[in-house]
This record gives structure tokens, sequence and C-alpha cells, in this order.
């Protein structure tokens, strides 16, 4: 059941939605790869795919922070071509090294870029849990990339954090500093968000999700909590693991939180019924069905995540 839900998670993280949000002013540059968000950050996003449509290494939110002494990653793709050509980018913005590298959770399309990066000896952060998470999905995560990556599978190797995110982490920059958290088992058990201290960008990894069903891989009560806690961030502007950029995050937030309560409220409603999972996939958060793309792929998968946990309460 393990091994189903840690693919059915890769399988959803896909698409757009038909949600409506507040862009940050931004400067699309380097051959369209990478727009710049604000002073210093630049971030990619991927291409909103369906896994049928063909998933090519390249789905989420990968960026990069350029500081007086050198540059953080931000996330660095789902294989080693598209790591490399965020590196590429960087080196068309500064000469200045590679210092960190920063995966904001385990999941294959945020992770498999790190080795394109490893000539430059940077230090890879992230969770705690990071590497123990990695080296249990190694085997799973293998596969399915020869599976769907076909050639550009070959070099897309794990590398595991060098410096665990235990609680909270500052990155030194120079001239601008990177506050990380560690958050508890939300959408995953490894999430990371940091925060820019110069220009109040936040990194939310998949903490948020804009212009597509949230995906709950872990514990949905956790994500919930995470995504309120989050609310009290100082950030003026926000980078979703999935979807736009945005200033009007606090809004965005709230819509993501809306449909993971009502996801919640029918499950529970659902179980206490007795009417089953099968039942529970067709019926839960129905309401939110015209407001996310892949709504049916993803929600049912939810369902199928966090029914089984529920049982339990």
């Amino acid at each position: 059941m393990r091994i189903l839900m840690i693919t059915m998670s890769m399988l959803t993280l896909v698409g757009c939605s038909m949600v409506s949000s507040s862009h940050a002013d931004s400067q699309v540059s380097h051959e369209a790869f990478v727009e710049q968000v604000a002073d210093g950050i630049y971030v990619h996003h991927g291409k909103h795919l369906d896994i049928d449509t063909g998933y090519q290494g390249d789905i989420c939110n990968i960026g990069f922070i350029v500081g007086s002494k050198g540059v953080a990653v931000i996330d660095s793709g789902g294989s080693l071509k598209t790591g490399k050509q965020l590196r590429e980018a960087i080196r068309k913005v500064t000469p200045l090294p590679v210092l960190y590298v920063v995966n904001t959770h385990v999941h294959p399309d945020h992770v498999y870029g790190n080795a394109a990066f490893l000539a430059d000896k940077p230090a890879f952060v992230g969770h705690e849990k990071l590497a123990s998470a990695m080296e249990l999905r190694r085997d799973q995560y293998a596969k399915l990339n020869e599976r769907l990556l076909h050639a550009d599978a070959n070099g897309s190797d794990l590398v595991k954090p060098t410096l665990a995110v235990k609680d909270r982490l500052t990155l030194d920059l120079g001239d601008r500093k990177l506050e990380l958290t560690a958050h508890p088992a939300a959408h995953t058990n490894t999430d990371v968000s940091l925060i820019d201290d110069r220009t109040g960008t936040l990194f939310a990894g998949d903490l948020l999700f804009i212009e597509r069903t949230p995906v709950v891989e872990t514990d949905i009560k956790g994500l919930i909590a995470e995504i309120e806690n989050l609310k009290a961030s100082p950030a003026k502007q926000v980078v979703p693991g999935h979807g736009p950029v945005t200033k009007d995050w606090v809004a965005a937030l709230e819509n993501a939180q809306r449909y993971l309560d009502q996801l919640l409220a029918d499950v529970r409603a659902s179980i206490r019924k007795n009417e089953g999972m099968e039942k529970a996939m067709e019926t839960a958060a129905a309401a939110e069905k015209d407001k996310w793309q892949l709504f049916e792929v993803a929600n049912r998968r939810n369902v199928n995540t966090i029914y089984p946990a529920l049982e339990w309460e």
C-alpha cells in the first residue's frame, strides 16, 4: 500500500487549473527558461502536463537566488536534463558559485536535477528526514523514471542532503539571508519552506498548489495546519510548488485550505456512513470540482491516501 501511495502521488504531480490568482510582477528572460520575480530571484515554471500526455521531468517550480557571495538553488527539477538547464540559466545571470541546493521535499519532480550541480560542490540542503525518505523510495522512483523519462533517466541520480534542517536554518548568501523552516508531516514528511529576507519572497514548496488540485501524500490534517501557519508569514510574495508566483498569497492559501477542509469533512462523513472508499472517491469534495484542474484524478488519489488513515481516528 505504501509503494502504491508513493506511485500514485508521483502520477498526480502534474497539470494546471482554472483557479485565478494574482501574479507577481515578473520579467521573462534567458530564452524564457526563467523569469525574474524579484531582485536576484529567478523562477522556472515546469510544464503542466498530465501523466498520459507524457511526464518529462519538468513539471514543478524550480529556481535560484543570487547573493553577493553566491547562489542558492531552490529545487532542481525532475531529471539531470532539467537540472542542467537550470544551471545554464544561472550561468547566464552570474558567475558566482552555487553554494546551496535546497530541496523542499522528496518528490522526484523536485530532486532529480541535483546531480547537475555535483561539480559545483554545494551543500545539498533538506529536511532531516529527507535522506532516509530518498533511500526508501530509491528503487521505486528509479523504475518510474526509467518508464516515464526514458533516455532522460540516464544520470538522473538521487543526491542526498549533506546539510539537514531539523527546525530552522539560516543560509547566508552575503547581502541576503534565507530562513529555512522544517515542517511537521503535511504534504510529505520532508517539507521545507524558505523565505528571502531581502525581498520577502517565500518558497512554499508543495505546501501550496495554485492552479491545480493540491496533493496529499502524508497527513491532510497536518497540511491544513501548516497552511494556516503560513498565513502568519511576513512574505510579500510566494512561489508555490506548482503554479504562478503570486502576491495574493493569502487568498491562494485559503483556496487550498478550503479544498482540503471539504475533502477531510466529506471523507469523514463517508466513513461514518460506511459508504466505502470507492463511493468516497466519487463524492468527496465534489463542490470543488470546477475550481481545480486535474481534479478527478488527483482527488481520487487523495481519497485513496487519506481514507485508510481516517478510518482509525
